[in-house]
This record gives structure tokens, sequence and C-alpha cells, in this order.
């Protein structure tokens, strides 16, 4: 059969890339079109993001794809962070350039969520916990401040809605990024009209809500005579941890963890969970494909380790990853911890420097080298994971046999042995690319080159080794376990 190329547009807060998946249905092949950075932008205005800068490196990354692959192309899907999003006025032009999630005019909004409506209410009726960067909050603040943007507005789009308005003119919002927004029903599978009502937020601006896999139209007229060829758009899995959930190729019961910047772990589900026993300990009820629920919690995963990087970087440090993994190996074991979720290491800029001060104020060794400060990060986040996993068995009341890991972060193989170690059930890691496969697989499920998401993910399994990280003996991390756990 002829060979079928799926595009998929992959963003995420730092990056952003156009890749095309070849098929012939057995295998699948991916393969970079165009990379380009997504530097986050500080205005007077507040932290931005440059869409329109995106939007016209899509359109560049699709005409080389076009070029590349012309009438071979089947589709395109995109991805992208959840909770941001743009507000769009009657006639579906842009009110000003999306807020970054960690842009200040959240602050004290989970205080006045509580004030407006009620945390555990909107727990209950969104499964969302409240969160610093939840889009419930951020309009929060708009409103709060009688926003102008917020005032004008017509439309609500998530970022990949956006894009795909863009594409094809046609506005909607997909179920798996809605469901990040603490706006939305999981029990519904629709807005959250009580809560968005509650909080004193305009009713309007919320429209239609799609499902993973549907096929929002073609692209408009002149954007398929910009990049020379024409496709349909497909409102694929577009959150990305949706996305990588959905190309992760597990099997039974098992965890998932997408690894990148963030720790994103739990499993999947049939039902929401919205105990208060879930609410107090804090875990969160994502839409996933197929109505499944993804049960989980975020963890600072990479985090912590990129900002250190960052900071010596911008200092003239020009040590290789390879170099400061060598560094961290070498450096004393379990030696001081932190929280890698603290309060105090959310924002970027001097991380170094404030993992010292945390471990100084905590009354524990304070690590001086890089290797010590990358040693105290990798344990620090494998341990929180064992926290958040025995967590995770306890409240769904499911014995999970092992850890399936896809994301970047399968590529710190010293952090997945330890998480393997730290909570006693192998790591299968794997793919790297589990969010654009993902996004792909929900594609040719829409367009019916595939049956079901379990075909896609057999797919994968056959295209992408698997590695296996098993647990070593565990005496040591018990110990330090009980002195995490003491610092929580």
């Amino acid at each position: 059969m002829k060979e079928q190329v799926y595009l998929a547009v992959d963003l995420g807060a730092g990056s952003g890339r156009v890749l095309a998946a070849r098929t012939d249905l057995q295998t699948l092949e991916l393969e970079d079109i165009h990379r380009f950075d997504n530097p986050g932008t500080d205005l007077p205005g507040g932290l931005v993001w440059n869409i329109l800068s995106l939007y016209r490196e899509i359109l560049h990354g699709l005409s080389l794809a076009v070029e590349r692959y012309g009438e071979n192309i089947t589709a395109l899907g995109i991805d992208t962070w959840g909770v941001d999003f743009a507000l769009l006025d009657e006639q579906g032009r842009l009110l000003g350039l999306p807020h970054q999630y960690r842009d200040s005019r959240t602050d004290g909004m989970e205080d006045e969520c509580e004030r407006r409506y009620g945390n555990a209410a909107m727990y209950r009726e969104t499964g969302i916990m409240p969160f610093f960067l939840n889009s419930s909050h951020q309009l929060l603040g708009e409103a709060v401040r009688d926003g102008v943007a917020l005032r004008n507005a017509s439309h609500f789009l998530m970022i990949p809605d956006l894009l795909a308005f863009w594409l094809t003119g046609r506005i909607a919002v997909e179920r798996t990024n809605a469901s990040t927004t603490q706006l939305f029903s999981p029990v519904t599978k629709d807005w959250a009209w009580d809560a968005i009502e509650g909080l004193g937020l305009p009713r309007g601006i919320f429209g239609e809500v799609v499902e993973p896999g549907t096929i929002l139209g073609n692209l408009r007229e002149v954007v398929a005579e910009e990049i020379g060829g024409d496709f349909p758009v497909i409102a694929t899995t577009t959150h990305d941890t949706g996305a990588a959930v959905t190309g992760i190729p597990g099997e039974g019961d098992y965890a998932f963890l997408s690894s990148g910047t963030w720790s994103i772990l739990g499993t999947e589900l049939p039902e929401p969970i919205l105990t208060e026993e879930a609410f107090t300990i804090g875990w969160a009820n994502e839409q996933g494909v197929e109505n499944t629920t993804r049960f989980l919690r975020n963890i600072s995963g990479a985090w912590l380790f990129q900002e250190c990087v960052r900071q010596w970087r911008s200092e003239g440090d020009k040590s290789s990853y390879a170099e400061l993994d060598e560094l961290t190996e070498a450096a004393p074991a379990f030696c001081a911890f932190v929280d890698p979720d603290h309060d105090d290491l959310k924002a970027p800029g001097g991380m170094p420097e404030r993992i010292q001060e945390l471990c100084k104020a905590t009354g524990q060794s304070v690590p001086s080298s890089k290797g010590e400060i990358l040693r105290v990060v990798a344990e620090s986040v494998a341990l929180k994971h064992r926290v958040r996993f025995d967590q995770l068995q306890h409240i769904t009341g499911k014995k999970l046999s092992r850890i399936h890991m896809g994301g970047g972060g399968i590529k710190n193989e010293l952090l997945a042995q330890a998480i393997a170690t730290s909570c006693g059930v192998p790591v299968h890691a794997g793919p790297i690319e589990a969010t654009a496969c993902g996004n792909i697989i929900t594609q040719m499920v829409a367009t019916g080159d595939l049956p079901d998401i379990a075909a896609g993910r057999q797919l994968i399994r056959d295209s992408t080794p698997l590695k296996i990280f098993s647990p070593q003996d565990p005496t040591d991390w018990n110990e330090a376990l009980a002195l995490f756990e003491k610092g929580l």
C-alpha cells in the first residue's frame, strides 16, 4: 500500500516542532520537519506567549512537509501544554497575547476562588485541584482586575484550539484540554456551568466542546495556498499530557508517567474519583481519549534540573548533560532533600541557590558542588514519585505492577532507575516521543486507519523498543523515604 504521512504540531512551554509520522499501518516512523523555540516574553502587561510567531513557524513547517511528502499527507493534529488560553471577540479577532501560566496575575486567586465559590465545591464539580496555573485562576485574575480582554471577549479557546481555528476557521474546544481548565465537568462532559457562574465568569465565552478525534475541517483557502497543499485538521488529544498518556503503550494495571518539565503520574480509570480524600490529598481528574479519566498528580520533574543547568550556563558553564550526569553519580547519596514542589522552587531563576537555602533552612547538609546539587534534585524527585505512587495505589485500590514512563525524561536514566528502586516496581521506559505518538494514533483512529486506541498502542509497541529498569535493593531508599517524608 502507499505510505501514508500524518503531521503533528507539538508545542511545549519552551520549544515547538512540526513532525511527520510515516506509516504503512504496520510500523510508525517519526521524522522532525521543523524545530523552533518558544520563549516566553516578559512585557509590561505580564508574561505572554508570542503566539503569532508560533503560528508563522507552524506554517513554515507545514510548507516544508508539503514539499517533502505532498499528496501522501493524510491529516494534521496539534497538541500543546494545557491551561493557557486566548480570548477572541465576536469576529474571531485575538484580544491580546495569551498569558503564560506562571504570570503573576494568578497571585491570590486560590483564596479568591475559595471566597467566591469554594475550592472543595470546585473539585466536586470539575475534579481539578486548586493550583496557581489553572485557567480558572487566570480568568478569575482577569475578572478581579476588570480586564479589558475578558470584558470584550466572545470566545475562549485553548492554545491548540486557537491554532486550529486560524488554520481551519472553526471555533471549538477539544475535551481533554478543556478538562485542564478547572471549568469542565468530568461527569456531564460539558462546561461546569455552576462553577463558571459562581466565579463570576462570563458564561457566553465557553462554546462548543468536541471529542478527541473530531475532524475540524480542511485548511482555509488562504492557508492551503500559502503552504502549497491541503488536508484535514483533526482535534487530536490536544493536551500534551493527554497525548502522551494516549501514546504510552501500557497494558493491564499500570501507572503512567509522562516525564518532562513536569512529571505527571497517574492511571487511566473508567470514571473520575471525586471523593473528599482525593481532594484532600490533591489528585486531579483530567479527561482522556475514549472517555477515560486520567487520574493524576503533577510533580515537579525536570524543572529543577533544567533551571539549575540554565543558571549555570548563564554564568558561563558549558558542561554537557553527560558530564553533569557523571558529576551527579559521583556525588554522595542521600545527603539532603528538598520538596520538588515547594513554593520557593516554582519560579525561574537562581535555582541552585534556592535549593541550597532550603537545605540550610531545614538544618540539612548544604550541597556545594554541581554534582551534589543535582544529586539532591534527582533523589528528591524520585522520592516524591514514591510518595505519589503509594497514594495512587491507595486511593484507586489498584495494585499497579509497573510504571510506564514516556517522554523526554526517559533520557535521564539515573532518574528512571531511581524511580524504579524507590517505588519498588519496574519502570518500562518508552517511547521518548510519547506525546507525538499519542497525537498521531488519535488521528489514525479518526480517519479509520486504526480501529481504536488499543490498536494504536500496539502499533507503537511494534515500532519502538522499550527499556526496562528493574528495582534494585531498596534498603537505603526506604530509610531515605522516612527522612524525606518528615520534611514534607
